[in-house]
């Protein structure tokens, strides 16, 4: 099965949903995800932004959750903050805290 993210228009997660694999599937067999993406959008509507998510976190850093964060620069899917003190780093692709707040 496929996971697919709702992204709203401000990168953020609304829903979650699952595909069956063969909606995916080109005329060679092979999993493309703009079919899953064309499938959610004829079942949901055109103006619907949706992106896939690894539910074993194989690709996009994270399995996509409501609340989280879809980054389209970095093509990943981001938590919420741990606190309102966290900055998110880019680099290391994790959130920490700013230099003198640890």
């Amino acid at each position: 099965m496929a996971h697919f993210a709702k992204i709203n228009g401000q990168g953020f997660v609304e829903k979650v949903v699952v595909v069956n694999n063969n909606e995916l599937l080109d005329e060679n067999g092979v999993e493309q995800e703009q079919l899953g993406f064309e499938f959610l959008q004829n079942l949901f509507g055109r103006n619907t932004i949706w992106v896939q998510t690894s539910y074993n976190n194989s690709f996009r850093r994270s399995y996509a959750a409501i609340g989280y964060t879809y980054n389209k620069k970095y093509d990943i899917f981001i938590e919420p903050a741990p606190s309102e003190q966290h900055e998110f780093n880019y680099e290391t692709q994790e959130w920490e805290l700013p230099e003198g707040d640890a």
